[in-house]
């Protein structure tokens, strides 16, 4: 059998499975997309399971990767035994809905025994115990003598997921026998639990779904999912004991022999410490890589605690200093070829990890001498368990993870109070939202004198729309940070930008900040009062660290917008001083992209002469061309020039002042444009009032006037389909259809009114002698409120004896209408407390005057029982 390198493997592995059609696809990262249920990958097809779900559509139909995947859930026997790693290299092929058990294990077969040589007589298969077509494919179709074949349980050949319904399918599983002398005894065969027979390959054929009653039915569409473990299947290829002994993690090692001068085999102690080192480096590289930073939640704290505990056995081995830095150059030259990204960010990631090694260094020594005198003090108290609180100020104070602290416990024979360190750690997290939420919005960098303290940023963007800059400061997800990975939220701080910091009512630029491979979004920028430039963004791509050299690059089309809005506010003001007079004075202003909002003292409303008149002065200035100047100068040169200021604000003994011909002059700090014509076109559309004395007009420019112009357009041609006519004619068609209406609604009115006689006439015929009046107590279906109203107001000018309550159900809701001749009001009748009691029937109210009243109620149901109890009412009124 040929001794093959890991990256040969690998290389022969993805090379074999694209001559049978699979499409070769690069590792996925780490970081899971889109998968809040997994901190990392931790398997093959894990980044691949919306394509089994039927979520997304795959690529292709047959797939093959070699995955890079993290497993932390056992870090703490990382280093203890030659069997785990946290990071591991991970092969598959994968099927969705294509060939199914018969390719896939025939496949199977070839790769190992043509492909990497082995031999087939050390080579045995399991299969589920009820799949007899897997077993007869493996022995009839593919050639596995039958006692090669072995059939286990659920328990180990049945794949499903966690939750137990979806799809699930029985799975076979590939069995290297190393040989008598790792046997357990006589009877060891594969599935035992010692080291002869190692399973390096699963074929997951996954053929049923489960609708998680344990019932069970065939899929349509059946897929294939195998994962074989990079390091193991090279283990087997290389005849080593362990996975430390194949080729790329001997490079490693090696290299840290060198530093320390300790070599493999020279005592347990230092052996567990030089694994430990070997595989965190790898994972380290690997993560950092892919956009995580350490930090001390998530993903970012699973980082950190590799560095530190591989910075920490360092130390132990007597390594003096930052290593790991160094030692990533041998993981570049290992894994380089396999994984380009890793050398195209080579420098962020000896960056992240520098920055992360000195930081641990000047907290572990202070931090061990403290833990070192804990433990003195419990052995000699005759106590095992080191206290919460004590955990937690070793935490806070020194910075000394806790994971380190129980691995150091452990190796004393000790344990720690993890419940009470959980509690602490809740409660400062708890202290920390607190604080947070009382600074509110970006109070907790401002307010923290550790973030970026005596650090001032250059404005550089009045001349320039790209600028190179250093990163003097980083915050990522709430944190202070010496570094931010891909993905993550957070601010960067320059030593010098263009990006225009929101202030004087000049919104923020936007744009990014790149280095070669990595780009940071611009999606706010503020400036804090001691002269701090806080870049508020996204980590779209790859990693930046404090340090770095970067471009940082604003959107000149919002910058364009931006300009021609400001602009256009300044000419505003000055058209209004022109029109309404000198007392106009700005008192606040938004500035978007192409959109104005302009607050104003002035004591009335507009007419629409007077805004017309100032949207004709500031267009009339845009097509004069006047050109824009800006100039800095002293404050008292400026107000000598007549510059407007804005009322309330505070300047420095140096100010800029902009100045469009001889029409606008200001003090302003914002971004202009050089000449009024590149304003485009400027409309007004709306002016309100916003408080006692000030009034607002929002107003658009530029690209906005077009769109507005457009929507405008479109409605008008909407509006001649409607009445079948020209958007030329659209006025008199307009004023005919209005006259047609008004001429139309008079003769409904005209008609309405003859018909409420006739129904009044019939209902006086069929009223009711109650005493000396006479009452009209009625449903009337089909009316309305005002129908209703118009009848009763008929009654009272006909009789004047009459009482007439009548009712109706409109839109689902009771309404009532009640009137009282004058005779009947002398009687003692009285509408509106006739409808108080009616409507109160109806679960509703009302009331009125005693010769006219309406009301409503809720209750449709009982309309009828309120009209029937209308003649008792109205006897008890009587006098």
């Amino acid at each position: 059998m040929e001794k093959l390198g890991l990256n040969e493997i690998r290389e022969r592995y993805l090379s074999f499975f694209q001559s049978k059609g699979h499409l070769r696809l690069p590792s996925f990262s780490l970081v899971p997309e889109n998968d809040p249920s997994l901190l990392l990958i931790p398997a093959g097809m894990a980044p691949l399971k919306p394509y089994f779900m039927g979520e997304m559509t795959p690529p292709a139909p047959r797939v093959t990767t070699c995955q890079k995947c993290i497993r932390t859930n056992d870090i703490e026997n990382v280093g203890q035994t030659a069997r785990h790693l946290t990071f591991f290299e991970m092969l598959g092929n994968f099927s969705f809905g294509d060939y199914f058990k018969p390719d896939a294990t025939k496949w199977a077969w070839e790769f190992v025994t043509k492909v990497l040589g082995m031999p087939e007589d050390r080579l045995y298969v399991s299969i589920f115990e009820n799949d007899d077509e897997a077993g007869r494919i493996w022995t009839e179709d593919v050639g596995v003598a039958p006692d090669h074949v072995f059939k286990m349980g659920r328990e180990d050949n049945f794949w499903e997921i966690g939750t137990g319904s979806g799809p699930c399918g029985p799975c076979s599983e590939i069995y290297f026998d190393r040989g008598e002398k790792y046997a357990c005894g006589p009877d060891c065969h594969p599935g035992c639990d010692c080291d002869r027979y190692v399973e390096f390959w699963n074929l997951v054929f996954t053929q049923f779904n489960n609708d998680g009653n344990g019932n069970y039915t065939e899929l349509a569409h059946k897929n294939i999912d195998t994962g074989m473990g990079l390091e193991r299947i090279a283990c087997i290829m290389q005849e080593v004991d362990s996975l430390f002994e194949v080729d790329t993690m001997v490079a490693i090692t090696n290299a840290v022999s060198a530093l320390c001068g300790v070599k493999v085999g020279a005592s347990h102690k230092t052996d567990i410490s030089l694994r430990i080192i070997t595989d965190h480096i790898r994972s380290t590289v690997m993560l950092v890589c892919d956009g995580v930073i350490p930090s001390n939640e998530g993903r970012g704290y699973v980082l950190r605690r590799l560095i530190r505990r591989a910075a920490r056995h360092g130390r132990l081995l007597g390594i003096e200093g930052e290593f790991l830095t160094g030692l990533c150059n041998t993981v570049f030259e290992v894994s380089g070829k396999a994984y380009p990204q890793i050398l195209e960010k080579q420098d962020y990631i000896r960056r992240v990890v520098s920055l992360e090694e000195a930081r641990f260094a000047k907290t572990i020594d202070s931090g061990l001498v403290r833990l070192n005198d804990m433990i003195e003090s419990l052995k000699a108290e005759g106590k095992s368990e080191l206290s919460g609180e004590d955990a937690f100020r070793l935490y806070d104070t020194y910075g000394f993870p806790v994971d380190l602290t129980i691995e150091i416990l452990s190796e004393q024979g000790l344990t720690l109070d993890r419940a009470a360190f959980d509690a602490d750690m809740e409660a400062q997290r708890e202290r920390a939202r607190s604080a947070r939420e009382r600074q509110g919005g970006l109070g907790w960098v401002e307010g923290n004198r550790d973030f970026a303290a005596d650090i001032k940023s250059a404005f550089t963007g009045y001349e320039k729309n790209s600028d190179t800059g250093r990163i003097l400061a980083i915050a990522a997800e709430g944190e202070v940070a010496d570094s931010i990975g891909d993905g993550m939220h957070g601010v960067l701080i320059l030593d010098q930008t263009p990006f225009y910091a929101e202030s004087g009512g000049q919104v923020a630029d936007h744009g990014v900040i790149k280095t070669a491979g990595a780009t940071f979004r611009v999606t706010d920028v503020q400036k804090t009062p001691d002269g701090k430039i806080l870049h508020t963004g996204e980590m779209v791509e790859g990693g930046m660290a404090v340090g770095d050299d970067v471009t940082a690059e604003i959107c000149t089309v919002r910058r364009a917008a931006i300009r021609r809005a400001h602009s256009a506010a300044h000419l505003l003001q000055a058209a209004l001083r022109r029109v309404l007079g000198n007392h106009v004075e700005q008192a606040g202003s938004l500035v978007e992209p192409d959109r104005v909002r302009f607050d104003f003292t002035h004591f009335s409303g507009m007419t629409a002469e007077e805004l017309a008149r100032v949207e004709a002065l500031v267009n009339e200035t845009i097509l004069e061309g006047s050109p824009g100047v800006t100039r800095e100068m002293p404050i008292d040169e400026a107000k000598k020039l007549g510059a407007m200021a804005l009322f309330g604000e505070k300047y420095g003994d140096t100010v800029r002042v902009v100045s469009f011909g001889d029409f606008s002059l200001e003090l302003c700090g914002g971004t202009h444009l050089d000449n009024t014509a590149k304003v485009g076109l400027f409309k007004i559309t709306s002016e309100a009032s916003v408080a006692a004395g000030v009034r607002r007009i929002e107003a658009v420019t530029g690209k906005a006037v077009l769109e507005l112009l457009a929507s405008r357009e479109s409605e008008i041609a909407d509006a001649a389909q409607a009445l079948k006519t020209t958007a030329a004619d659209l006025p008199r068609r307009a004023a005919q259809v209005s006259e047609e209406l008004r001429t139309q609604s008079r003769e409904i009115e005209s008609l309405s009114g003859k018909l409420a006689r006739v129904d009044a006439e019939r209902m006086l015929g069929g009223a009711a002698a109650v005493g000396a009046v006479k009452l009209i107590a009625a449903v009337v279906d089909g009316q309305t409120a005002a129908g209703l109203r118009t009848i009763c107001d008929t009654l009272r000018d006909m009789d004047e004896t009459v009482v007439a309550v009548l009712g109706t159900v409109a839109d689902g809701k009771v309404v009532f209408a009640a009137c009282a001749g004058k005779a009947a009001v002398k009687a003692g009748a009285h509408a509106g407390n006739l409808l108080k009691s009616a409507a109160k029937v109806c679960g509703g109210g009302g009331g009125g005057r005693p010769d006219s009243a309406t009301a409503g109620g809720r209750d449709a149901d009982k309309l009828l029982q309120a009209i029937d109890e209308v003649a008792a009412n109205l006897g008890g009124m009587l006098k």
